[in-house]
Order: C-alpha cells, then sequence, then structure tokens
C-alpha cells in the first residue's frame, strides 16, 4: 500500500501491532526478570505505549501532508492505543497461562481482600491503555495542528 493511500485505520492498526511487539517484548522480560511487580514497570509500559501514538500519527501526517484532518490523526491514535492495548492483554492472558507466578507479582487486590485475576487485569491493561491513547492523541493533535497554523501565519 502506498503512503499516499494510507488511512487512520490501516495505520493504527499497523503501528498498533508494532507497538504491541515492543510492549510485549518488554513485557516478557520484565516478568523473566522478576521487576514486573515494580510501578516502573507499568510507567515505561506506559511511556512506550504513548510512543507509539505519536509515531503513529507523525507517519500519517508525514503520508497526508497538509491534508490529514484533526480527526484522522485523533483517530488513528486510538486505534494504534486500543490494538497495542488489545495485544498486550492478550499475551498478558497468555503470559498468565504459562507462568502463573509472573503474574502473581502484579496481582492487584481489591477492597475485600480477593485477588484479581488474570482476565481483570488483561481488562485493566486493555482499559488503561486505550484511555492513555486517547488523551496521548489529543496533546499530540495539539502540537501537529499547531504546526500546520505558524506554518501558515509565517507565510502570510
Amino acid at each position: 500500500m502506498a503512503d499516499n493511500q494510507l488511512t487512520s485505520e490501516s495505520n493504527g492498526i499497523r503501528m498498533g501491532a508494532f507497538t504491541a511487539a515492543v510492549l510485549a517484548v518488554y513485557t516478557g522480560i520484565a516478568a523473566a526478570a522478576g521487576f514486573l511487580g515494580q510501578i516502573e514497570a507499568g510507567t515505561l509500559d506506559i511511556v512506550i505505549l504513548a510512543a507509539g501514538v505519536v509515531l503513529s500519527i507523525r507517519r500519517l501526517k508525514r503520508a497526508k501532508g497538509r491534508h490529514m484532518s484533526y480527526f484522522q490523526g485523533f483517530s488513528t491514535g486510538i486505534i494504534t492505543a486500543l490494538a497495542a492495548s488489545v495485544m498486550l492483554g492478550a499475551f498478558f492472558w497468555l503470559l498468565g497461562g504459562i507462568s502463573q507466578s509472573a503474574v502473581q507479582q502484579i496481582q492487584a487486590r481489591d477492597l475485600f481482600g480477593a485477588d484479581l485475576g488474570v482476565l481483570i487485569g488483561g481488562l485493566g491493561i486493555i482499559l488503561l491503555g486505550t484511555m492513555t491513547g486517547v488523551v496521548t492523541s489529543l496533546v499530540a493533535m495539539q502540537y501537529f495542528k499547531a504546526s500546520e497554523h505558524q506554518a501558515e501565519v509565517s507565510m502570510e
């Protein structure tokens, strides 16, 4: 597919798969090294996801040039985050099936003391990742669209 034919959806899914691959490798290494339960491990997940969303929007911006609408950039960021989060959630479920001890490092407890299982953990990953992608897309589009407006003002 030529870059000028790139759509928000195809770009979001492609970049989401790439971002998910990076996240899965990082999560696998963190689980094997035993630091998956540390707060820093989850923070780096969010940073990787945000970087994937911004790179996805930048890729679409380069392909579309001045013809990229705000909604196209915003939607490609959301699709990227959703695709990456779903794939990372699925990886987390797979990891839970392979190594229960890796998942026990990060199991949360609810207010009544019951352990929350792998299913709820994976769904939490999907929710947190998607919402992070929405906020990151909003911020990134302010940057990408502001540069267009600054270029128009300097031309006048």
